[in-house]
């Protein structure tokens, strides 16, 4: 268990993220400016949005202490490479989705330590172990933004090797998150057993909310329906395999997943519970004004 939490873990989640960073160029970093205002309705709903719901849901299922910070923990997390691949399968913009979690990646070495130094701090009070929010943003640097920069190097220097490999490491990257998911879940069973009727509702409840209301807030901003799409979408899953890796640093372990990793864990399973359905649907609503043009034509 010590080798999965000490090495794998963080090795894991070097490669999802390098499986980002070869897929990015800096033509992806410069859409921010050219969709500025798409992007910035992206972004602060991440920052701000997601964590105002949580702890609204946090407080609304009776959640304290470390199950409490391990939903914040999870809410504070950027979106991952899942959303990228839903974004796709739902017919999205692809683009921004891509834009919106590379950026939202390299600013979370920052604004999550930040914030889950407070989320201990309130909700683990005297219970909470030290830790320090600058090793917390080292870590993040090493396992999120340089494996980020070394795939955009790769990118840069071999295009070739890039395109011939990125389907390969995209691919890699689905099963260790499949596993770190399965390792978290049967590291913390019997918790989970025990907690299940508390913390899935809440899980759920996260998630779609945050789907729904990302759509609904880009809808009310007038937003084309593959930005709306797309803004759901990120805004609604979570990266949950940083919230597993970072669990146990939070609290300094090293035999065990511990409490705060397991909403998490179990937020990377009930997510697809909700993500599917909710893909299937968006994918039936695709470019609804012509539909209704064509029936008032025919009227």
């Amino acid at each position: 268990m010590d080798i999965l939490i000490e090495v794998f873990l963080p090795l894991s989640l070097a490669v999802i993220m390098l499986s980002l960073g070869i897929g990015l160029t800096l033509r992806d970093f410069k859409r921010v400016a050219e969709r500025g205002r798409v992007f910035l309705v992206g972004a602060a709903c991440q920052i701000v949005l997601i964590p105002v719901i949580a702890y609204v849901v946090v407080a609304a299922f009776g959640l304290t202490g470390a199950m409490a910070v391990g939903v914040m923990l999870l809410s504070f997390c950027p979106g991952g490479v899942t959303s990228n691949i839903v974004t796709r399968l739902a017919n999205g913009d692809v683009a921004l989705s891509v834009s919106l979690t590379a950026v939202m990646s390299l600013l979370s070495i920052v604004t999550v330590p930040v914030l889950v130094g407070w989320s201990v701090g309130h909700f683990m009070a005297d219970e909470a172990a030290d830790f320090s929010v600058a090793s917390l943003g080292l870590t993040m640097v090493l396992i999120t933004a340089l494996p980020v920069a070394l795939g955009m190097m790769i990118r840069y220097l071999a295009p070739a090797f890039a395109d011939r490999y990125e389907p390969r490491l995209v691919n890699l990257a689905s099963v260790l998150f499949a596993i770190i998911v399965l390792a978290a879940i049967l590291a913390n069973w019997r918790l989970l057993l025990d907690s299940f009727a508390s913390l899935g509702p809440a899980l759920l409840a996260l998630n779609i909310i945050t789907m729904v209301g990302g759509l609904l807030l880009a809808g009310a901003l007038g937003f084309a329906w593959t930005e709306r799409k797309t803004i759901s979408i990120e805004v609604g899953l979570q990266n949950s395999t940083l919230g597993i890796t970072l669990a146990p640093l939070i609290v300094g372990a090293a035999d065990g997943l511990t409490t705060i990793g397991l909403p998490s864990a179990v937020y990377g399973v009930l997510m697809y519970v909700t993500a599917v359905p909710f893909v299937l649907w968006l994918r039936t609503r695709a470019n609804p004004a012509p539909a209704k043009l064509a029936a008032s034509e025919r009227a």
